[in-house]
């Protein structure tokens, strides 16, 4: 087994993403062009980067091709196997809950997440679910950016400009948000 890593233009403020996928299914996905992401996920999984480009495309087509889709707007839902080895115990519980339970164009506060995913209630499980949300290893398609603090837009490990986008390709944002000043 190995990750075979790829990097797929994105619009701005996106830029780049950059995706790994093991035999297993897709395990990673960065923002940039971040081949640095991609061998400490080979590392963290204990298997070797794949370094063969044509391997590489091979096996990352379907998540490339269905990234460039939901980019452009013309998908609505991943179907890829996911390896959801890069996460474990709590972060993979409420990682999963996001995943299945939060559908395109809606949203979830963190405190909501917290709840559903086993952590609890209260401030103290809602910034434990801000602390996975930054830690997700696969941003985009386990939707972290569809987790929103309960009085505002909340932080993103792809920054606001990127959350906001996403956010507004999915219809859940319609204009501009108010600056807080």
């Amino acid at each position: 087994m190995a990750l075979a890593p790829a990097v797929l233009p994105a619009p701005a403020p996106i830029g780049a993403l950059t995706v790994g996928v093991t035999d297993a299914g897709l395990a990673l996905i960065a923002f940039g062009a971040d081949r640095d992401a991609a061998q400490r996920a080979a590392s963290r999984l204990g298997e070797p980067l794949l370094a063969d480009p044509a391997a590489c495309a091979a096996a990352t087509a379907a998540a490339r091709a269905q990234l460039g889709e939901y980019l452009a707007g013309e998908r609505r839902c991943f179907d890829l196997p996911l390896d959801w080895r890069l996460t474990s115990g709590a972060p993979q519980r409420v990682l999963r809950a996001l995943w299945e339970t939060v559908p395109y164009g809606a949203t979830v506060t963190y405190g909501e997440l917290a709840a559903c995913g086993g952590l609890g209630r209260g401030h103290t499980a809602a910034r434990g679910v801000g602390a996975i949300m930054g830690s997700n290893p696969l941003p985009v398609v386990v939707p972290c950016h569809r987790v929103l603090a309960a009085d505002g837009i909340g932080g993103f490990g792809g920054g606001l400009r990127t959350k906001e986008w996403l956010l507004a390709l999915e219809g859940v944002l319609t204009g501009t948000l108010p600056m807080p000043w």
